[in-house]
């Protein structure tokens, strides 16, 4: 019997998956050093992104 790829673990767990399908992450450049920022950058940072469209095709290979 054959079986397809395994789902990559490490990608899933940085990724969220919406309703209608689009790929979100996390902003970069958020994890430490942020004191020293501006509240503008601070508050750009917030929320997650949408990843670029030359990356989706082959997230999707990866987690399918």
């Amino acid at each position: 019997m054959t079986h397809g790829m395994k789902t990559k673990k490490a990608l899933l767990k940085r990724i969220k998956i919406t309703g209608r399908g689009k790929i979100l992450k996390r902003r970069s450049h958020q994890s430490h050093f942020n004191a020293k920022e501006s509240g503008n950058v601070t508050r750009g940072k917030r929320g997650d992104m949408a990843v670029p469209e030359g990356n989706i095709q082959s997230m999707r290979a990866l987690i399918s």
